[in-house]
C-alpha cells in the first residue's frame, strides 16, 4: 500500500462521542461491513472488526495470533512491540505458553474462590466509604474511591494486606506518575512495569523465607520449585496481573457511577431494588466496554472475516465496544437497560484470552457500585458533567476525575 493510499484510511483509534457507548465511528464502519481496514499512530494499517459475530469469531479462531513478538502485531504505540517483546505478558502469547499461564492462574480465580473473596472485598469497601463519610465531601471518585478500591483487591487477591510495607509500595507504584499521570507512551510503560516488578520481586522474595496463605506463596512453593515458572515469569506475570486487574476495574467501577449520576432514574431503582445489581453490572459493562481495543491480534495465515479475506501478518483488532454495540444482537445498544437479556457481551474478551480475573471483576463491581448507592443516598455530582476530562491508558477507558458530593 502507498504512503498516499495509508493516510487516506481511517485513523485509529477513534474518539467516543459518549463516554458511555462506543464511537459512533464504529456503526459507520459496520455499515458498510463488519470488516475494515484503518490507520494506526505507528503509521502501520490494521484491520478493526466491528460485528459481534465476527469479533467473536476472530477471537475464537486459532489461526489467529496474540503474539506480541509477530512482526504485523498492530501496536498503537510506538515501542510497544519493543518493549513487550522483553517480557512477553502471558497476555500477548499464544497455546501452549499461554496456556501454562492461563491454568494457573484460572485455579487461583474460579467463582468459588471468587465468592470467598467477598467479605474481603466488602470491607475494603466499606472502609473506604467510611473514611469518606468522616472526610467530608467532595471527593475524586477516581482517585479516593475506584483506585484505592481496586488497588487494594488486587494487592490482597495476591496476598498483600494494608498494614504489609509492601502492600503501600505497590499502591504506591500504581497511583505514581507513571500509570497515574495516563502515559500513553510505551517508554513510560514500561518504567511502570519496571518499577511494579521491582516491588512485587521484593514479595516474592518475602514469601519463599515466609510463605502465607495466598496466591502468591503458592505460585512461589509450587510453581517455582517444578520449574513450571521461572522467577522473571512470575515478577511479570504478577505486575501484568496487577496492573490489569486494578486499571480496567478502577475505570470501570468510576465510569459506571457517572453513568449512573447521569441516569437519576437508573440510580433510584438500584436502590430501591437492589437484587437488579448483577444485571445491572452486567449492562454496565456491555455498554462502557472500558477495554474495547485490548485484544490486539494478527492473521498467522490468510482467514476470511465477514466476506474479506485478511492476509497473514496483518494486524487485527477485533473492537470490544463495537461487537458490545451491534443493533443486531443488542437493539438500541447506546440505551443502558437493566432488563436486556438475550446474547452475553465480549467485555471480557472471549475464546481463550477471556479475562481469567472476570469472576473476582464482577463481584468487586458488584460490591462497590451496590454499596456506594446504599450507604451514600445523596451521592450527586459536584462538577458541571461537561468538564469531566477522559482518557485511555492502553488498557482502559475511563475519567480522569469524577468529582463527587454528598
Amino acid at each position: 500500500m502507498s504512503d498516499a493510499d495509508r493516510v487516506k484510511l481511517p485513523a485509529f483509534p477513534m474518539p467516543r462521542e459518549c463516554p458511555f457507548s462506543a464511537p459512533s465511528a464504529y456503526a459507520d464502519l459496520r455499515r458498510r461491513g463488519p470488516v475494515a481496514r484503518v490507520r494506526l499512530p505507528t503509521g502501520r494499517t490494521a484491520w478493526v472488526v466491528t460485528g459481534y459475530q465476527e469479533v467473536r469469531a476472530v477471537l475464537a479462531d486459532p489461526r489467529v495470533s496474540a503474539d506480541i513478538r509477530r512482526p504485523g502485531f498492530p501496536a498503537l504505540v510506538e515501542g510497544e512491540q519493543e518493549a513487550g517483546t522483553k517480557t512477553t505478558p502471558f497476555i500477548r502469547m499464544d497455546p501452549p505458553e499461554h496456556s501454562r499461564f492461563r491454568r494457573m492462574l484460572l485455579a487461583e480465580m474460579t467463582v468459588r474462590k471468587a465468592r470467598r473473596m467477598r467479605r474481603d472485598i466488602q470491607r475494603i469497601v466499606d472502609d473506604r466509604i467510611d473514611e469518606l463519610l468522616a472526610y467530608g465531601p467532595p471527593a475524586d471518585l477516581v482517585t479516593h474511591f475506584a483506585h484505592v478500591v481496586s488497588s487494594t483487591v488486587m494487592c490482597e487477591l495476591i496476598g498483600l494486606r494494608r498494614g504489609d510495607q509492601l502492600f503501600r509500595r505497590v499502591t504506591e507504584t500504581l497511583g505514581s506518575q507513571v500509570f497515574g499521570g495516563g502515559s500513553s507512551t510505551a517508554e513510560g510503560a514500561s518504567e511502570g512495569i519496571g518499577a511494579l516488578g521491582a516491588v512485587v520481586e521484593e514479595a516474592v522474595r518475602a514469601r519463599e523465607s515466609d510463605p502465607g496463605e495466598d496466591l502468591l506463596s503458592r505460585l512461589v512453593h509450587e510453581r517455582l520449585p517444578s520449574g513450571e515458572l521461572t522467577r522473571q515469569e512470575l515478577v511479570t506475570t504478577i505486575s501484568i496481573l496487577i496492573v490489569a486487574g486494578w486499571e480496567t476495574t478502577t475505570n470501570q467501577i468510576a465510569l459506571s457511577v457517572l453513568a449512573l449520576l447521569q441516569r437519576p432514574d437508573l440510580l433510584e431503582r438500584l436502590r430501591r431494588d437492589p437484587a437488579v445489581l448483577p444485571q445491572a453490572v452486567e449492562e454496565l459493562l456491555r455498554s462502557l466496554s472500558v477495554g474495547d481495543s485490548i485484544a490486539l491480534r494478527t492473521a498467522a495465515e490468510d482467514i476470511e472475516v465477514g466476506g474479506t479475506v485478511i492476509p497473514a501478518g496483518d494486524g487485527i483488532i477485533p473492537l470490544l465496544a463495537a461487537a458490545d454495540h451491534d443493533p443486531a444482537v443488542f437493539p438500541d445498544p447506546e440505551r443502558i437497560d437493566f432488563d436486556r437479556t438475550g446474547r452475553t457481551h465480549v467485555a471480557f474478551s472471549y475464546g481463550i484470552h477471556q479475562c481469567v480475573g472476570q469472576n473476582v471483576a464482577r463481584l468487586e463491581l458488584g460490591v462497590a457500585i451496590g454499596t456506594l448507592v446504599d450507604r451514600m443516598p445523596g451521592l450527586r455530582a459536584a462538577e458541571p458533567f461537561e468538564s469531566v476530562r477522559f482518557r485511555h491508558d492502553g488498557i482502559a477507558f475511563g475519567p480522569e476525575r469524577v468529582l463527587v458530593t454528598w
